[in-house]
This record gives C-alpha cells, structure tokens and sequence, in this order.
C-alpha cells in the first residue's frame, strides 16, 4: 500500500546521480529536482543511487544532503534516502537520547515492522552504533518502560497466520485478570504482548472483547494521565491496527499549537513505502480531510512538497 509514484520509465542510477550533482553545484541548491528525483524513486533504486554516487563521486550522498539542505526539508530527504534499517537503526538511537516522545519511536519501530525487518535494523544498530540496541534502550528507560520496551525490540516473533484457540482463550484470561487487578506490568502480560505473532494476538483480543464486553484498550483507560498506560495501549494498537495509530500521530502533530514536524516527518518518511494509503484512508475516516489537505495546511515550501510527494498528493 505505497503512496510513492515511480515514473514509467527511470534513468538509470548513474543519470540520477549526474542530476544530482548538479543539484547541488552553483550557488543555490535546486530542491525541486531534488524532490524530483528522490521522492519518485523505491527503496530499491534510492540504495543504488547512493551505491552509485559513492562509486562516481567517492562520496556519500547522506553527507552532501547534509551540507546542502537545512531544516525539516533537511531531515524528511535523510531519512528517505536511508535504507530502511539503517533509518530504524538511526531514529531508534535518536530516540535514547531525545527527552520526549522517545519511548513512542522505540515501540512504534518494534510493533510495526515484521521480524526480519526488526531483526535487520538491530543490525544496523550494531553496525553504525557499536552497541546493541536492546543496551541503549536498557540504559535511558527505566521501571515499566524498560519492562515493556527491551523485549518488545528484542523479539522475533512467528509471522505465519496459525492461530490457537486454546492459548488464546487462557491468554485473554490472565490479561484480564491482570488489569482488573491492575497489574499493569506484570510479566505475564508483557510476555504476551512482546512474544505472540500478530495472528496470535489479534485471536486472544477478539476473545477478549467477546468474553469482557470490552476491547483491551477501553479497560487499559483506567488512568489516562498514566504515561505508562498510554504507551501500553499504543502497542496494543502499533500491534494489531498499525493504521489507526499512524492516523493519530499527524493528526496530533498538526492539531498541536506549532507543527509536530518531527512527529509527521517520521510517519510519511517510514510509512510511505509500507501502508500509506491505508493511514490516508483512515485519516479521512476520522477527520472528514483528506491528509494531503491538512498537510498543506500546516507546512509549507520544500518540506511541504516533499511530504506530499511522499504521500502520493494527487494519486487516486
């Protein structure tokens, strides 16, 4: 469900590379044929253009984005033209160090990426950072958020559809039962929701919501000043809904006094290749805008044009 339009026909890497540099040569940086050429390219052909380039030019194309552009237009075009792990690996390493909203891209990297996904940024993670990402986050979370977030990082979990009934009717139970006696981190409902596939999980829920009379996350609402709690619902969510949650974060982005451009930056830049389409279609849903209108809205220049190019603004 990708979002990003890919010309008929592509110039080979090596022609990219060429507009490129000279995109950056002269006085003044031409954003436009910049947005042109990478924000129309998949993964795929992003990673050969940076191949490409270092190979033609002996230098690395994050760098000369770096020197060349500034601001939020700056940040969307690196973390597009990363490699997705490498991406993960760098925003899960940004988040450690952040103060806030760090705990949300840890968790939103563990709960929505499929296992070998998740296994590839921890590589990455080693390879750029010389630490597991599992010790950083041990190191900078305490208490409950630790407990919830080093196994939800450290997990691989079986992606296959094979659900059982019997596991997740005994499973729904002891979630139950720990809430009710709001046990909110105890280990048992960790290692649920850190170790079950997605099939899994999304069976004990529904059973859940069938045998309780509520969704998981109605009753996980107990206290909704409790950081904590938040962050236990959005992995419920991230884990079985991942569109409704990235619906919410640039709605809350854009709804706050001041853009969350950091915020909205990182949901287009990781979710437009995956399921972009499917976030509009829920934004719609919820706000009776369409995303790319709400984006316009609230943003401006290349930032502006890059977002919306990303997000496939004028596709139907």
């Amino acid at each position: 469900m990708a979002t990003v339009t890919i010309p008929p026909s592509v110039p080979s890497p090596a022609e990219d590379c060429e507009l490129l540099r000279k995109a950056f040569a002269g006085w003044g940086t031409n954003e436009d044929l910049i947005i042109q050429i990478l924000a129309h390219r998949n993964s795929a052909q992003r990673k050969l253009i940076r191949q490409t380039y270092a190979d033609i030019f002996k230098e690395d194309i994050l760098k000369e984005l770096d020197k060349e552009l500034s601001n939020d237009f700056e940040r969307v075009v690196l973390l597009w033209t990363m490699d997705p792990a490498e991406r993960d690996a760098f925003l899960a390493n940004e988040a450690t160090k952040r103060l806030s909203a760090s705990n949300w891209v840890l968790m939103e990297i563990a709960c929505t990426r499929s296992s070998h996904d998740l296994f590839m940024a921890r590589q990455a993670y080693h390879a750029r950072y010389k630490r597991s990402v599992e010790e950083d986050v041990s190191y900078h979370t305490t208490g409950d958020f630790r407990k919830l977030l080093v196994p939800l990082l450290s997990s691989f979990r079986y992606e296959g559809e094979e659900v059982n009934m019997t596991v997740a009717k005994s499973e729904a139970k002891i979630l139950h039962e720990k809430i009710l006696e709001k046990a909110y981190n105890h280990e048992e409902l960790i290692r649920i929701l850190t170790t079950r596939s997605k099939a899994q999980l999304n069976a004990t829920l529904n059973y859940y919501n069938n045998e309780f009379g509520n969704a998981i996350n109605k009753d996980l609402k107990a206290d909704p000043k409790d950081e904590y709690l938040t962050l236990l619902r959005a992995t419920v969510k991230c884990l079985t809904c991942p569109e409704k949650y990235y619906e919410k974060v640039p709605r809350s982005a854009i709804n706050k006094l001041g853009t969350d451009e950091w915020a909205l930056t990182r949901v287009v830049a990781t979710r437009a290749e995956v399921d972009m389409q499917r976030i509009k279609e829920e934004f719609q849903r919820r706000n009776s805008v369409p995303l790319d209108i709400a984006i316009s809205r609230d943003t401006s220049g290349d930032y502006k044009k890059m977002l919306l190019a990303l997000i496939g603004h004028g596709n139907n």
